[in-house]
């Protein structure tokens, strides 16, 4: 049985669909059809069942996956150990995160990487929605959640925690003494379900309380409202790792430093993912030790 096939149907199995497999290979679902197929024929056995809006494994392929992906993954693990002798690490690691994430955390240790791993090569895909990680073809992302859902291999990066901040300009001219005082202020926001209309504040007492928000800006992008909130147009619901060099330059304020705040969840963090597969990579291996090393927390 043809390697390359047997790595298809897999690719299938676990992206639901040939159209996504032939997307992230970059030919026609068609030729994925036909490689399917002829696995089936060889094997006298129908391996997925068909609807015009579905596919699934049947019982022989669910049997027949979970026997030929750790064949594969033994395959592709001998094969990096030959490439790697004498030479490191090697290949491209396409790696998913947000806008804000990655221009804040991943882009400026990329100079290191590189000089760390040379013969490596890093795709950035900096997104602000949460990618298929299958069908587009994604080595390692990096979500900012609570949690994350269980059809992956997910370990946390870091925690997140979230800050009211302000630029001291607005302050000036802003009571912010009391949770009282936000309510009546107009904030900046996310545009994001849970996001919009009120912030939840935990007190040294671990009561929570909720205040309601209202604000004139909404922005889908961290960056954006943190610019704007140094320009003092309101307040901003912020996470630590972006506002981190502006609260130490003083060109933004946390206003509530003695209460934990969020929007959604006061336990959300930034989580490495990967496809849930016997076969981790030595090239996403390395970038994951890579992240714990730099950004990770201990």
């Amino acid at each position: 049985m043809d390697i390359k096939a047997l790595k298809i149907f897999v690719e299938v199995a676990h992206g639901g669909g040939f159209s996504a497999v032939a997307r992230a290979q970059n030919v026609e679902p068609s030729s994925v059809s036909r490689v399917v197929a002829s696995i089936e024929r060889e094997l006298g056995e129908r391996l997925f069942q068909r609807t015009t809006r579905k596919l699934t494994l049947t019982e022989a392929g669910a049997a027949y996956l979970g026997r030929v992906e750790p064949l594969i993954a033994q395959f592709e693990e001998a094969a990096q150990e030959v490439r790697v002798l004498g030479r490191g690490p090697v290949g491209t690691v396409r790696l998913s995160t947000s806008v804000a994430f990655g221009l804040t955390m991943i882009v400026p240790l990329l100079h290191r990487f590189q000089a760390d791993f040379p013969a490596m090569k890093i795709e950035l895909v900096m997104d602000d929605s949460n990618v298929d990680l299958v069908g587009e073809g994604v080595d390692l992302a990096i979500r900012l959640a609570p949690s994350v859902e269980a059809n992956v291999i997910a370990s946390k990066l870091l925690d997140t925690h979230y800050h009211v901040v302000a630029a001291p300009s607005w302050l000036a001219g802003h009571s912010m003494d009391t949770l009282d005082d936000l309510a009546r202020h107009r904030v900046l926001r996310f545009a994001f379900p849970g996001f919009r209309d009120r912030w939840l504040f935990q007190g040294p007492d671990g009561d929570i309380l909720t205040v309601p928000v209202d604000g004139d800006i909404l922005a889908s992008n961290a960056l954006a409202l943190r610019d704007a909130a140094i320009a003092g147009l309101g307040p901003a619901l912020l996470p630590d790792w972006l506002i981190a060099p502006n609260i130490r330059d003083h060109s933004l304020i946390r206003c509530f430093p003695t209460m934990r705040a969020t929007a959604t969840d006061f336990t959300t963090g930034a989580w490495l993912i990967y496809p849930s597969r016997t076969f981790l990579p030595n090239k996403v291996r390395v970038m994951i030790d890579f992240l714990r090393q730099h950004i990770g927390r201990s």
